[in-house]
């Protein structure tokens, strides 16, 4: 689920605090749960390089108190309904592995667990995922950059490893996501990687939002790729005209 509404890394964690209390008052302290963020969420919540996500996707562990608390907790911070959900778990990048490679993040009110996915197979589910007008490839760049910045680089057959332990040993990257993943590696420059796909991003959405209002309610999944590659191939010919 997408909402309006940008979570950062610091009200991400003022939002799980206030979920911990609340699930607490209305759950009892016997039964702990456990959320295990995925996607946007986990990269906010061991990462610097976005600032904003406007996804809290989850896999969520817990009696039927958390839906409860959940809302009750968005309603009183004016937060859209269903701020914390388990969407992702209908999309193509979701695996049943996830939650045996998760790590410890943080716990709140000593009654939920927070856990991340970890570096290597959140890679995995953003190459799987491979969305052009998201945050999906420039998160796979920003990753392996801030991972080599701080000394411990991911090296490619630990992506690779990841993949297959994620999709199988038969698992097919989206062609958007293998170019990036192999470009990436094979220039080792992962910040301006990362910068040079984040703007790119920023023009697939643009587009989508044009075709959009020029075309309402045309706009579907299997045919959002094609429309990108088409916008990019005309302005592409139209800068190469401009420059004779």
């Amino acid at each position: 689920m997408s909402t309006d509404t940008p979570f950062t890394k610091e009200n991400l964690n003022t939002y799980l605090k206030e979920l911990g209390k609340e699930f607490r008052k209305l759950n009892g302290a016997k039964m702990p749960a456990e959320i295990i963020l995925i996607g946007g969420a986990a990269i906010l919540a061991n990462y610097g390089f976005r600032e904003v996500t406007y996804d809290i996707d989850a896999i969520i562990l817990a009696s039927s108190a958390m839906k409860q608390a959940i809302n009750q907790v968005g309603d009183r911070l004016g937060l859209p309904n269903g701020w914390l959900n388990a969407d992702s778990q209908k999309t193509t990048s979701f695996s049943n592995k996830l939650m045996e490679v998760s790590v410890y993040y943080k716990t709140f009110s000593k009654i939920i667990t927070v856990r991340v996915i970890a570096a290597e197979y959140l890679i995995a589910m953003k190459l799987m995922s491979g969305r052009q007008y998201k945050n999906d490839l420039s998160d796979i760049a920003g990753v392996l950059w801030e991972h080599q910045k701080n000394g411990n680089p991911i090296l490619r057959e630990t992506v690779d490893k990841a993949i297959v332990t994620l999709y199988g040993d038969n698992a097919t990257l989206p062609p958007i996501s293998q170019k990036t993943i192999d470009d990436a590696y094979a220039d080792g420059d992962y910040e301006r990687a990362y910068n040079e796909i984040r703007e790119n991003e920023k023009l697939a959405k643009e587009i989508l939002v044009d075709f959009d209002k020029a075309y309402p309610c045309e706009l579907k999944g299997e045919s959002i790729d094609a429309i990108i590659e088409k916008a990019e191939q005309k302005r592409n010919s139209n800068e190469s005209y401009l420059m004779k």
